[in-house]
């Protein structure tokens, strides 16, 4: 069954932070499968193989103001934008400049780029689609700046989703659970951590990149027209136990 059930047919698409093999690069399949143009960004010097003749890719920091700015200069309308650029470093955020820096690309570079691309978005009535985690809403010991820039992330999201409605812009976010990706790998190298997720996990299992993308395609969507400034959780119940 296809996850693409969303006819975006003429939209064009910006996905910031896909340029590895995660949750940005599956939403971005997942749209352009459904009829959209699609661009991607990512901070290294190329995408993953698999997506180099598939998307147009552009290299942007999101913490370079210009770099950003200049990126969204180049786009007179944009239907949809995804904030996907995201770093964490299980283990090792307490130290102070790291952890800045985490706050600085997750939250603050979601920020850089919502307002960057906020004319563009104005002129089409797009739509913004955050990712934020479970760990907005939960503690987590391995990982304080990145549970503490996700949890800004919803709230951003928020306010943005009010700010903005006067714009015809609709916000929101998705709060992915424990999936499978480059970034979550040193966390599974913990068989026992790796089961313990698993275990609590009402669908029993680690989810992948692809759960995530029919959410993205239903916010961006007419069917979540009424919808704006909600964080919608993807993490087969793990936040319900």
């Amino acid at each position: 069954m296809s996850a693409a059930n969303f006819d975006f047919s003429n939209a064009s698409v910006v996905v910031i932070g896909a340029s590895r093999a995660g949750i940005g690069a599956a939403i971005a399949r997942a749209f352009q499968d459904s009829g959209a143009r699609v661009e991607i960004t990512g901070v290294e010097s190329a995408c993953a193989p698999e997506d180099a003749e598939r998307f147009a890719y552009h290299q942007v920091d999101v913490t370079d103001n210009e770099a950003v700015r200049g990126f969204a200069e180049r786009h007179e309308t944009l239907d949809v934008l995804v904030n996907c650029a995201a770093i964490t470093k299980r283990g090792e955020e307490m130290e102070l400049g790291f952890f800045s820096h985490v706050l600085d690309v997750n939250l603050t570079g979601t920020f850089r780029c919502a307002e960057a691309f906020h004319r563009a978005l104005k002129t089409a009535k797009g739509a913004v689609i955050n990712i934020a985690s479970m760990y907005s809403r939960f503690g987590s010991p391995m990982n304080p700046a990145y549970g503490a820039s996700k949890a800004g992330v919803e709230q951003i999201t928020k306010s943005l989703g009010i700010a903005w409605a006067p714009d015809g812009i609709r916000v929101n976010a998705i709060a992915p659970g424990f999936i499978i990706t480059e970034q979550s790998e040193r966390a599974r190298e913990s068989a026992e951590f790796t089961r313990q997720v698993e275990r609590r996990t009402p669908l029993g299992r680690w989810g992948q990149p692809a759960d995530i993308s029919g959410a993205a395609l239903f916010l961006a969507s007419d069917a979540a027209r009424f919808m704006t400034g909600v964080c919608l959780p993807v993490d087969g119940g793990y936040s319900v136990v």
